[in-house]
């Protein structure tokens, strides 16, 4: 590994908090292309900065892989919103045998230590955060993706709204695969693109779903070079983006939906009530007609 690669950055954490060399190895499961952890041998890095995630599993899971892939002596620095994991990063990491440096700046608390020869826990903090099947959702999942240990219930109201979909069609933002394990149940189905901005989604999705109607992408769908021409489109567009809510994700899914259809070809989406699609879809689709509305959610099914 050249000396250049043996910094990784976790995530996009501030520059003026956690300052990164240019040329550190992206880990962010979140970022397509970026190197995954689980790749790393021990002690390949020499230094890491994170972007701690909000969620307890996935944050120690993300440390205890940071600490594994660091050197001896390595320096990790993770920081994240107080209220948003922040203040427990201190306390995990004394809990691996690190002696932590903490500071607070921008509504961020900053940790910093340097790795010690002996950590503690880290098999187990990585174990709780690996590839798995909760018994809520009876699917391979992971810590971190979206509704990961149960059916999100806008996707269980969309999967009862739909009927049996025929020819080509995509899943935007497909998660482990549930909503497009209903789509591929009908055999007038004669492809099925998945995608998602989630690495883990991704490969979740490709174990739970055997069927080769079915091709996998992790992508960004906003930058994806879509197919043209579908018949169909599904999906539950995400609505937050680094932890805040913004519309303007959900919309991009909608206007590239509406790229990806042939001329009658429709669009079945659910969201949040009170998320305003109905004008972009009025504006990039011919007809948008209501299906279901129940649980603080809404499915619209729109044609081309």
């Amino acid at each position: 590994m050249a000396d250049d690669q043996r910094e990784g950055v976790y995530g996009a954490p501030p520059a003026a908090l956690a300052p990164t060399a240019p040329g550190a190895m992206q880990l962010s499961p979140l970022v397509p292309g970026s190197a995954a952890f689980e790749t790393l041998a021990d002690g390949a890095l020499v230094r890491i900065a994170i972007a701690a995630p909000a969620g307890t599993l996935e944050r120690r899971y993300t440390l205890a892989q940071a600490l594994r892939t660091l050197a001896p002596g390595g320096r990790l620095t993770a920081l994240a919103p107080k209220d948003k994991g922040g203040a427990r990063i201190r306390g995990e990491l004394e809990g691996f045998g690190c002696s932590v440096q903490e500071t607070s700046k921008q509504h961020h608390r900053i940790c910093a230590a340097d790795r010690p020869d002996r950590v503690d826990g880290l098999d187990a903090a990585i174990a709780a955060g690996s590839s798995q099947s909760p018994p809520g959702l009876g699917l391979w999942s992971q810590p971190g993706v979206f509704s990961w240990d149960r059916v999100d219930p806008g996707s269980a109201l969309l999967a009862a709204a739909l009927p049996a979909l025929a020819g080509a069609g995509a899943d935007l933002g497909c998660g482990v695969g549930f909503l497009a394990l209903k789509v591929l149940a009908s055999p007038a189905v004669t492809r099925l693109a998945l995608l998602d901005i989630d690495r883990r989604a991704t490969q979740a999705a490709q174990r739970n779903i055997d069927d080769p109607r079915a091709a996998f992408a992790w992508a960004d769908v906003r930058a994806w070079p879509a197919p043209d021409g579908l018949d169909f489109v599904v999906m539950n567009p995400p609505f937050h983006d680094g932890g805040a809510e913004d519309r303007a994700l959900g919309q991009a899914f909608i206007r590239r939906a509406a790229q990806m259809l042939r001329k009658g070809g429709r669009c079945w989406l659910v969201a949040n009530r009170h998320l305003p699609y109905e004008a972009v879809l009025a504006e990039a689709f011919a007809a948008v007609t209501p299906r279901a509305d129940a649980g603080g959610y809404k499915v619209l099914e729109a044609e081309r």
